[in-house]
């Protein structure tokens, strides 16, 4: 049977390919895009799907409780993505990040809970869980405490205990996936690898953080779309599902190490600045249960997935380098190099 999704922030990285990967496996649904189209939002990620009959967008903020009233009604499953997800822009900038991420959650949940949604699911973050030290084989799971360090991963954590409470007060239908680092096509440039892809094409310095030792988990981003159908289609109500890509640790050094050669580039095009205030040492998702109780694992090994994603911005500068130039304020001072 047809359903009708509210996408919540469905004009930036991860929402629009989940619109894109939505609309081709479930053609029979529709989808009602609202996005604020803040600096990270971009129309032209959807051209190919904007004049489908299914498809609607709607420019808004989640924190509009008229607006998001009036587009709940008639809405089967809510996926909200919208958010505020730099770090760095946390670090600057915090109260944006409180305003949309929990007080925009909140009204998204007054909405669907009034318009008797059948499934609320919310997109979040393994950065919640804190950091790992380097020397541990310790990874976070579904039972591990929430001990957030930045004030983007405070506020995606408020969120999610927000999500839980109206399940538990009210009866909400819900579900939850924390996520790793995605990565893939129509990631916005500010983030570590389209800002390395984009940087090498132009024959510019990478900027590394630190001593480049820090790991992240990195998870192609159909991947993660196809992790959200599973939870959609044989997920728990009430349930929390981890999504990651890989299993063994990579360091950001060595993540940037194979960018560079995959290019054909040098290495010589490292450049380690300023490492960022309260820099999480390292992250690793155990995504067992998620392969356990909805038969999901990433389908693409890190370094097929890096090289599809070069293929994608050596493609595509149309897309990024208009971003890049707008912001170049921001990536100058956000990347000064250290000469200590």
């Amino acid at each position: 049977m047809a359903k009708t999704l509210l996408v919540t922030g469905g004009a930036g990285f991860i929402g629009s390919n989940f619109v894109h990967y939505w609309l081709k496996h479930h053609p029979e649904d529709r989808i009602v895009n609202l996005d604020a189209l803040t600096y990270a939002g971009n129309l032209e990620n959807l051209t190919a799907v904007e004049n489908k009959s299914n498809y609607h967008f709607v420019e808004g903020n989640i924190c509009d409780r008229q607006l998001v009233n009036q587009l709940m009604t008639d809405i089967d499953i809510v996926v909200h993505f919208a958010a505020e997800s730099h770090v760095d822009r946390s670090i600057l900038d915090p109260a944006i990040f409180l305003e949309t991420n929990v007080i925009g959650t909140q009204v998204l949940l007054d909405a669907a809970l009034k318009k008797k949604v059948e499934r609320f699911h919310h997109i979040s973050t393994d950065e919640v869980f804190g950091a790992l030290t380097l020397d541990s084989q310790e990874k976070f799971d579904r039972n591990t405490a929430y001990n957030p360090h930045s004030p983007y991963s405070a506020s995606k954590a408020a969120a999610d205990h927000l999500v839980r409470a109206y399940g538990d007060t009210y009866g909400l239908p819900f579900t939850i996936s924390n996520c790793s680092n995605n990565y893939g096509e129509y990631q916005f440039p500010e983030k570590m690898i389209p800002l390395a892809i984009t940087n090498l094409i132009d024959e510019e310095k990478v900027p590394i953080y630190g001593d480049g030792l820090y790991v992240r988990d990195w998870l192609y981003v159909q991947d993660h779309c196809r992790g959200i159908d599973a939870v959609l289609d044989r997920g728990k109500v009430g349930e929390t599902y981890l999504f990651g890509g890989l299993y063994k640790d990579v360091n950001n050094l060595e993540l940037i190490k194979m960018i560079i050669h995959l290019m054909d580039k040098n290495e010589d095009a490292i450049e380690m600045v300023t490492d960022r205030p309260g820099h999480d040492r390292r992250y690793s998702v155990d995504f067992s249960a998620s392969e356990k109780a909805l038969d999901w694992r990433p389908s693409l090994d890190l370094e097929t997935g890096i090289k599809q994603t070069i293929d994608w911005y050596q493609n595509h500068q149309a897309w990024w380098r208009p971003l890049k130039e707008k912001n170049q304020q921001y990536f100058q001072k956000q990347y000064a190099k250290n000469n200590g």
